[in-house]
This record gives C-alpha cells, sequence and structure tokens, in this order.
C-alpha cells in the first residue's frame, strides 16, 4: 500500500483522510497548515501528497510550485483535495503541477480511487 502525507489547515479534515485510508492500508502522516511540509516528505518519500489549497500561513498553490522545483519532491504526485472547486480552480491547480484535484466534499470511494489511480506501478 502507499505512504501519502495529507497537508490541510483542518484537522477535522486530516482525520477524515486519516481514517478512510488507513482503513484501506495505506500508511499516513499528517501535516497542519503545512508547517514543516518540506522536512517531513524528505524524511518519508511518500508515495503521494495530498494537499489543502486555502491555509492561513502559505496557501497549497505555494506549496505546490516550491514541491515541483525541488529535485527531491517534483516527481511525488500530488493531489489538491480542496474546496475551491469551480473548473477554473482546477485548472489553475493542474497548471500549477498538481497530478489531480478532488474538490471537498468527496467520498471515500472518490478518495481511495484517485488514491490508487496515483499511485499504481506502472
Amino acid at each position: 500500500m502507499a505512504k501519502i502525507i495529507a497537508v490541510d489547515d483542518s484537522m477535522a479534515d486530516l482525520k477524515l483522510e486519516e481514517s478512510i485510508l488507513i482503513g484501506a492500508g495505506h500508511q499516513v502522516s499528517l501535516c497542519i497548515n503545512g508547517d514543516g511540509v518540506e522536512a517531513l516528505i524528505a524524511a518519508e518519500q511518500p508515495d503521494l501528497i495530498l494537499l489543502d489549497v486555502v491555509m492561513p500561513q502559505r496557501n497549497g498553490y505555494e506549496i505546490l510550485r516550491k514541491l515541483r522545483r525541488e529535485e527531491s519532491s517534483k516527481g511525488i504526485p500530488v493531489c489538491i483535495i480542496s474546496s475551491k472547486d469551480q473548473p477554473t480552480d482546477i485548472e489553475w491547480g493542474k497548471r500549477q503541477g498538481a497530478s489531480d484535484y478532488l474538490p471537498k466534499p468527496y467520498t471515500a470511494d472518490g478518495l481511495l480511487a484517485m488514491v490508487a489511480r496515483l499511485t499504481a506501478k506502472e
């Protein structure tokens, strides 16, 4: 199963993601507000990063652009999970380097299908 880092400013959202993913056998690390996410990624070397957009210190787009510039993280799939669900939001997220975009609210099946798609080994 996959090693996943979830980044969000809502502990409730993080715990929901964690419960769904652990229930499916994935290993999950949580990062509140994106604080220290780069160090966590370097230490964990995850298979997938789940990233919220609207956070108080740095938004998800800023974090995503930085991850895409870093050699150690540019190849890791990143899925934005956000309440910003307009077509322009989704297009903007993908232009910033997101591998996929999952609008909130999502279903457990939707989350697990996206994780399976992004972590499938060739």
